[in-house]
């Protein structure tokens, strides 16, 4: 089948081949999304073939992702100890900062009285 003309654009600026300027719009999220999906796919065939079994090359990538949950949640459990007593001393200086303006107040109170 032959065509008289080149292929043009539904709008006829000229060939399709000759476009020049990218499509406008798409959602960064959703490319973001279909390339982290993309690159777990290819390690995934990877390491099967690697591994010449994909129950096995899976197994790796589990042992992989446990390992960084165990690590992030033992970070976040340090992270919670030591603001736990971050706010302990904050209690103990704010007790002693009362207790001092306490005694301040008495004395003032008992130099106004004699």
């Amino acid at each position: 089948m032959r065509f008289p003309e080149p292929v043009r654009m539904a709008d006829d600026t000229g060939p399709v081949w000759a476009r020049t300027r990218r499509r406008s719009g798409g959602n960064p999220i959703i490319g973001l999304l279909v390339t982290v999906l993309a690159l777990f796919g290819a390690l995934t065939a990877v390491l099967s073939i690697k591994e010449q079994s994909v129950a096995e090359g899976g197994a790796i990538i589990d042992g992989w992702i446990s390992t960084a949950w165990n690590t992030v949640r033992g970070v976040a459990g340090e992270t919670d100890a030591a603001a736990g007593e971050v706010g302990e001393a904050i209690g103990d200086a704010a007790s002693q900062v009362g207790d001092a303006a306490r005694e301040g107040a008495e004395r003032v109170s008992d130099a106004a009285s004699n």
